[in-house]
């Protein structure tokens, strides 16, 4: 079992609150955490997959919970979303903590009858794919605020050697992915993994039984990860009515299996533009559906830039996740061209820090274009960062760094030297 990241939360949450959801997409190792707490506290441990439990979670969602007795977990309950009143109920009689750990492998959050029943009662936490700190065996280390205002020559870095990282987009971060032994047998599995989703959950979350489109428009937003989200342009590129592929859309989301990050817009006096950027989850499957290989890697002068973007979404989501500051993630664009990859920033507005992403080697007084326009027009900036494929930390001002990507994986002052790449 890997480290994670979410370990020391998950304990926290058990300790002071009565209901504990572990929302995370399919396979990223949820079950695996949440046995592991269920043992160590002796909770009992049910799963609607098992379709006798479904039946009766289902059929009398009142007499399912009040026969639950002491502490229980009950994995993926997004399958019966009937039971989230009834154990409202049952916390409103009985506050005690750690009383319901559940599961989910869909966002059962953007259920608003789920959102409402528990509201106040239940803390969420997001279990997703593993990251590289957690591959290096170093999960306690936050990244996400390090980039923030951490210092950052505290951090001893590897080189970030392009066939390393490679490997790492191809690899992505789901545990039994990784542990296929080779390139085709990985791929297997992907194709598995969607097909299982595709076929199973959506019927489920949907109520209906075919969704031909689904894998046409997955294929489709995996063409434009990290670029904006135009719902125009894609309807028009897969052939369905704005209505019904926002609703295609908002199940994709709800599945863990693409994500839109929202626009930063705290200055209303700029022109700037409002739309998302859409991402698919995970690099290892967006190098599946883009049929990326090591040997086409290989062959292309650089990294595809919107992989390794990709890529850093998916590093700084696991690092917010466990973050204890309630940094905000946003991109950055104006009507006028300028733009920076990712705005980290504070809950308040008062402190935000750009990051831009380079796939090459090499960075020069360029790359900050984005970034010194937005130090020139928002106080609030604190410092701008290129996160590049390089051996060494180099500034280019006070407050402008290109950082190396291996800063994902390296080992914290006083740790030793990251595991192998997968």
């Amino acid at each position: 079992m890997y480290p994670r990241h979410l370990q020391p939360q998950l304990d926290a949450a058990l300790s002071d609150t009565p209901v504990v959801l572990v929302n995370g997409a399919r396979q990223t190792g949820k079950s695996t955490l949440v046995a592991a707490a269920a043992a160590a506290r002796g909770m009992r441990y049910l799963t609607l997959d098992d379709r006798v439990m479904l039946a009766a979670a289902r059929g009398d969602p009142a007499g399912f919970v009040a026969g639950l007795g002491g502490p229980v977990v009950i994995d993926e309950v997004q399958r019966a979303p009937g039971i989230f009143l009834e154990l409202k109920a049952a916390v409103d009689r009985d506050r005690q903590p750690g009383r319901f750990l559940l599961t989910g492998s869909a966002n059962v959050m953007l259920l608003p009858a789920v959102a409402d029943s528990l509201a106040g009662r239940m803390e969420v936490l997001s279990l997703l794919p593993l990251s590289s700190a957690e591959l290096a065996g170093h999960p306690g280390f936050n990244r996400a605020d390090w980039l923030f205002d951490g210092k950052l020559g505290d951090l001893p870095m590897p080189p970030c050697d392009r066939a390393a990282l490679s490997g790492r987009l191809l690899a992505g971060g789901f545990p039994e992915a990784l542990a296929r032994a080779s390139p085709a047998r990985r791929g297997a599995w992907f194709e598995n993994y969607l097909q299982a989703i595709l076929q199973r959950d959506v019927r489920e979350l949907a109520s209906i039984e075919q969704l031909t489109e689904l894998p046409e428009l997955l294929q489709l937003l995996a063409e434009r990860s990290a670029g904006l989200l135009n719902f125009a342009e894609v309807s028009r590129g897969v052939g369905l009515p704005q209505s019904t592929l926002k609703r295609y859309f908002a199940l994709l989301e709800m599945l863990f299996l693409v994500e839109r990050l929202p626009a930063w817009d705290r200055n209303p006096g700029k022109r700037l533009v409002k739309a998302p950027k859409v991402f698919v989850r995970d690099t290892g499957l967006l190098a599946h559906l883009r049929e990326l290989s090591a040997s086409s890697l290989d062959a292309m002068p650089g990294l595809p830039g919107a992989l390794v973007e990709t890529f850093v979404l998916d590093e700084l989501r696991k690092h917010l996740a466990f973050s204890s500051r309630g940094l905000g993630l946003s991109h950055y664009r104006t009507q006028g061209g300028n733009e920076v990859d990712f705005i980290l920033e504070s809950r308040s507005g008062a402190r935000l820090v750009g990051i831009e992403v380079k796939a090459s080697a090499t960075v020069d007084g360029r790359d900050f274009k984005g970034l010194r326009h937005l130090k020139e027009s928002e106080p609030s900036f604190s410092r701008g960062i290129v996160l590049y494929c390089g051996r060494e930390l180099v500034p280019f001002a006070a407050d402008l760094f290109a950082v190396p990507l291996s800063m994902w994986w390296a080992a914290p002052p006083g740790q030793p030297s990251p595991l192998s790449t997968p």
